[in-house]
């Protein structure tokens, strides 16, 4: 009994689906999903057809369906509490993530996806796969031991479900490997892994395993096998044969186009191989975006052109290095919010009641900031207040979703926690409002905050996290205490004279 069964309804119909999505029929899947959701209205099974909908889309490479479909499956899967459902969603999320350059909301999702497949507590194929997903996703972003580990969890789950554990070979795992070990200047180190999968599908081929191969897998295994061939290396396997499968995937397209730029190289026609390179853009997100400039430069290179192999490739070793900065800045920002987290924790008489936090950012709710200055006011204190309002957070919603939007605010939860002076006071008032206390201070000290604040704001990498919607903060000022004012007109009046931080 799989997953699937536990299902009242359509269950032969998602189970089509399913497989129209493992030989790479993705569009003939959407169709099918979107028929069971036109007549289904058991929860379980709409949770379930809206995430494989989801990376329906993904497969097909349709971005600006990608929010929309996250946030139904994200709401759907929320009301089950089904922890494969929970895991499949977030592995597809990540996918989605990176195929939108958002690196830090793809890495959250990563962690969500991971710890939720490991609490399934009985695995089957549609687990699986659910592990299969999320080792795609780790090597997309990146992190390949991960992907690694992953995949090996996936062919022990199938296992025991009775799968092959050809089913599961995931050779674009190890070819987003050898590639980025190429763009980093290791291509002694690519070359081994490239000769590693050749020596695999060998063996496939030998023993028949290779018809248990996924569809996907073969212009997989094709472009590493002409990558290879490109970087003067033959191989007896029939390469082109191999790069004309893969279904309608866009990155079963671009590996495609690039394998016949691969093959050109090899035949030692630069000139033409030149030529495909600017004709058809392919997504930098399939093998990242120094793939193209570094196989320009073998172009380059074997036409006798060096210092243009040169340029070539000093421009693919940028790119390169630019994910690694980006996994940099993610790492710090990481940090500062396990560092957040702690000070919230410690801080039990700001933060320590669970009924006065708000659970989205762990900052004070409306209801402790009132306790807070009411008490301030007993003791005959004043303070300097303020009101932050988010500019375009209501563009953020409507394009990217409200998991994106729950970020947003998640992030400048941060930012106004790290630019406040030990001893202030920071709520989440409403929505997209906050407001900042600032014990004993006067206009000057609040001007220097809202400074520190403005410029912490615009450092923050929104393009990254929400890509097309810009992110800003509106701020106003007043005090509380100061000739007899009340909290709420000092709100009041902060919120009137409100201005772009």
């Amino acid at each position: 009994m799989t997953w699937l069964d536990q299902l009242p309804d359509s269950v032969d119909e998602l189970r089509d689906a399913g497989n129209f999505q493992q030989v790479g029929r993705s569009a003939e899947a959407l169709a099918i999903l979107d028929k069971v959701l036109a007549t289904t209205a058991d929860p379980l099974t709409r949770a379930y057809a809206l995430v494989q909908r989801f990376g329906a889309l993904i497969n097909l490479g349709r971005a600006a369906e990608f929010a929309t479909a996250m946030t139904l499956a994200s709401n759907a899967v929320r009301e089950t509490s089904d922890p494969y459902l929970r895991g499949q969603m977030h592995a597809f999320a990540a996918l989605g993530a990176h195929l939108q350059s958002a690196l830090d909301r793809g890495v959250t999702h990563l962690v969500q996806a991971s710890r939720a497949l490991a609490a399934v507590p009985d695995g089957d194929s549609e687990t699986a796969w659910g592990w299969h997903d999320l080792a795609m996703a780790y090597s997309y972003l990146g992190f390949h031991g991960h992907a690694l580990t992953a995949i090996e969890q996936a062919r022990q789950v199938g296992a025991a479900a009775g799968m092959a554990s050809e089913v599961f070979a995931a050779p674009g795992i190890r070819l987003r490997n050898a590639v980025s070990l190429d763009h980093q200047g290791d291509t002694d180190g690519c070359l081994r892994v490239l000769r590693d999968i050749d020596a695999e599908l060998t063996r496939y081929v030998a023993s028949g395993a290779d018809v248990r191969l996924r569809p996907s897998s073969r212009p997989v295994y094709g472009y590493a096998l002409a990558r290879r061939a490109a970087l003067g290396e033959s191989t007896e396997a029939d390469v082109a044969g191999l790069l004309t499968g893969g279904g309608d995937s866009v990155r079963s397209r671009d590996l495609r186009h690039l394998g016949t730029v691969c093959l050109d190289i090899a035949a030692d026609r630069p000139a033409d191989a030149l030529r495909r390179l600017d004709a058809v853009p392919v997504s930098p997100e399939i093998l990242g975006p120094a793939e193209p400039a570094r196989l320009r430069s073998i172009c380059y290179a074997s036409a006798g052109n060096h210092e243009a192999a040169h340029t070539a490739d000093r421009h693919a070793f940028r790119l390169a290095a630019q994910r690694i900065d980006r996994l940099r800045d993610g790492y710090l920002d990481g940090v500062a919010a396990r560092l957040d987290a702690q000070e919230t924790q410690r801080d039990v008489g700001r933060y320590g009641d669970e009924t006065l936090t708000d659970p989205l950012t762990g900052l004070p709710n409306r209801r402790q900031l009132e306790r807070y200055v009411a008490a301030m006011l007993a003791r005959g204190e004043r303070a300097a207040i303020g009101v932050c309002d988010l500019i375009g957070f209501t563009a953020v919603n409507a394009r990217h979703g409200r998991h994106c939007g729950d970020l947003v605010l998640q992030r400048i939860a941060g930012v106004l926690n790290r630019v406040m002076r030990r001893g202030d006071f920071v709520a989440r008032f409403a929505g997209d409002e906050f407001v900042v206390v600032l014990p004993g201070a006067g206009p000057t000290q609040a001007a220097e905050v809202s400074r520190r604040i403005s410029a912490a704001a615009a450092g923050e990498n929104w393009q990254v996290l929400v890509p097309g919607t810009p992110i800003g903060l509106a701020a106003g000022w007043s005090e509380v205490g100061t000739n007899g004012r009340s909290l709420s007109a000092a709100l009041a009046a902060a919120a009137s004279n409100r201005t772009p931080a």
